[in-house]
């Protein structure tokens, strides 16, 4: 198989028939390096099978990552702040590491050989966590409050090989993630119309089979891990990752893989580039400056982007600079500056991302505190619950796509409804309405614990059902639909073509930077709240605790960055397709 690159003949378009050219799919090849036929190649045929082994990967990692602050409060005898900067901490890696993987796949490896080695590095992880409990099998967690079992410290060879082969998931992240998602999308051809109206639908389709596998793993898995053992409730994931990968290779046949390269140099370089020639004829004099622009107008004018004009000093060659230097052509400036705009939008949507960090932690420590039987001698795993995220997804995904983005194009003639950008801003605003939600519930919780007596009693059950908990979850649902999705598509779309999985990488970045300032916030807010004999706001005993003003203090930074996120949204220019494509220099 030939999956690095185009075989000669394939890259000579020119030589092509008119024929062969509408059959084939410029800048793809097949697996044996040929350019890829519209009819046998690429499509949902192909998407299925990348869709089928990411919902496997999806139920794995939620196998792991729903549980993880039970696993180290319980067994682990962890306190619940230290376990939930640790729960952060990782998630936080996990899903920044993406942007190395993306960066290794888009300029070294391509993305079909970074999944499969990702894959197998994963497969090893989970096989080291899976055997890090078999070093010491901790009784259920449900089994340890009934039976008033404390909780002891792990042997520090457990210690070691837990937290190495945790980091190795994340690390195996760094190369899955990002690329699957972008090696499904390459799969349709945006330049096709009816290829590209489905591929407007992939990230929602994708989504959706990915809120299954999530709902599935986070619910059956927790289940296993509360109440029959950790050793199972790991090892059944890397058995499930193992079947991922064989869906992901039995596709092989009917992938189209990307020969879209610069002749120069890769995208980094181009990007770069622009930067320092930019810096470099920063104090140019003020002619040379009416030179940018009388060039610009006379040339290509209708392409250059009003924003970010300093960049435009990079257009200038050797002759208008005495440090030499290469000038820049106006595509590779207007790549610097798209990548430029990305980033106010990835600034103020860090706040949302570190209210969403709080589903895998203090909900779920809410849960275990509040009445989850459900009939007789069947309590419902706390963790369990995370799972209405992924259902509401799955059950809204349909609606939006069938029935919202229809009704929303009637009034603003916009093929997906609404900007991609105004997607993601509904989503943020649902996420703050959900962390009101949250501290009154929470609120309600603390006086029902006081009225009880309970307050300074740390393991007692609350006569409050679980269920209190589940219009949070709903919101956070939608707003996963809404905004997640939203981010996924905006930087996939908004970035060159040949940093895509870079792209997507920066959508999940946000999560991971997020979950990171959701650390800090904890640890900042523990050492003012608990110094001097005072009850922390996190206290191990929730009785005590005050996460209802932690929840407002989030609610209040999320609206900030919402107002924020608006402003620099409005102003947004975004990328225009096919405007990157001039070759000229102002030399």
């Amino acid at each position: 198989m030939a999956l690095n690159g185009p075989q000669p003949e394939a890259c000579s378009s020119h030589s092509q028939s008119p024929l062969l050219e509408r059959s084939t799919v410029a800048g793809a090849q097949d697996h044996e390096g040929l350019p890829a036929k519209r009819a046998t190649s690429g499509g949902w045929r192909s998407a299925y099978f990348i869709i089928g082994s990411e919902v496997g990967e999806r139920s794995a990692y939620s196998g792991i990552e729903a549980n993880l602050i039970n696993y180290l409060t319980g067994p682990w005898g962890q306190s619940t702040a230290m376990a939930a900067k640790n729960v952060n901490t990782w998630f936080g890696t996990t899903t920044l590491l993406p942007l190395l993987g993306a960066f290794v796949a888009d300029s070294y490896m391509g993305r079909y050989r970074t999944i499969l080695i990702a894959s197998l590095l994963y497969i090893l992880a989970l096989g080291l966590l899976t055997m890090s409990a078999t070093l010491s099998t901790p009784y259920p967690l449900d089994f340890q409050q009934t039976q008033k079992i404390m909780p002891s410290s792990p042997p520090q060879l457990q210690v070691i090989l837990f937290f190495l082969s945790l980091y190795l998931v994340a690390v195996a992240e760094s190369g899955h993630k990002p690329c699957t998602q972008a090696f499904g999308a390459d799969q349709f051809d945006g330049k096709d119309p009816k290829e590209s109206k489905a591929k407007s639908s992939y990230f929602n389709w994708l989504n959706f089979s990915l809120s299954i596998g999530l709902s599935v793993g986070a619910v059956t898995l927790s289940y296993i891990q509360d109440n029959l053992n950790w050793v199972l409730g790991f090892g059944i994931p890397c058995i499930i990752l193992v079947m991922a990968l064989l869906i992901f290779l039995a596709g092989t046949k009917t992938y189209r893989y990307s020969t879209v390269r610069r002749e120069e140099n890769n995208a980094f370089a181009r990007i770069s580039k622009v930067f320092v020639e930019a810096a470099r004829n920063w104090r140019l004099s003020s002619s040379s400056e009416k030179d940018i622009e009388e060039g610009v107008q006379e040339t290509l004018s209708h392409q250059c982007s009003p924003q970010f004009k300093f960049l435009n000093k990079a257009l200038l060659g050797p002759k208008f600079s005495e440090e030499g230097g290469n000038a820049s052509s106006i595509d590779e400036v207007e790549e610097a500056k798209a990548i430029l705009r990305l980033f106010p939008i990835w600034s103020t949507c860090l706040i949302y991302a570190t209210v969403l960090a709080q589903s895998s932690t203090f909900f779920i420590k809410q849960g275990t505190t509040m009445d989850r039987s459900i009939g007789a001698g069947f309590d419902v795993p706390s963790a369990s619950l995370k799972s209405i995220i992924p259902i509401t997804s799955v059950l809204f995904i349909p609606i939006y796509d069938l029935v919202f983005v229809p009704i929303a194009t009637i009034f603003t003639r916009n093929p997906s409804g609404i900007t991609m950008l105004q997607r993601v801003g509904i989503g943020m605003f649902m996420s703050t309405i959900s962390m009101a939600i949250a501290a009154l519930v929470e609120m309600k919780r603390l006086k029902i614990a006081q009225e009880h007596g309970l307050v300074d009693i740390p393991n007692a059950i609350i006569p409050m059902g679980i269920w209190w908990l589940v219009p949070q979850y709903v919101l956070f649902g939608l707003s996963f639909v809404f905004a997640f999705i939203g981010l996924q598509e905006f930087f996939y779309d908004q970035v060159p073509n040949e940093l895509r999985s870079i792209g997507i990488s920066l959508s999940i970045s946000i999560s991971g930077v997020g979950s990171l300032l959701s650390s800090f916030l904890i640890y900042f807010l523990e050492k003012i709240t608990g110094g001097e004999g005072q009850e922390s706001w996190f206290n191990d005993n929730l009785n005590n605790a005050h996460l209802d003003y932690f929840y407002w203090l989030l609610f209040g930074l999320n609206a900030l960055g919402l107002v924020t996120y608006t402003h620099f949204a409005s102003s947004y220019i975004y990328n225009r397709r096919g405007v990157m494509s001039s070759r000229i220099y102002l030399v």
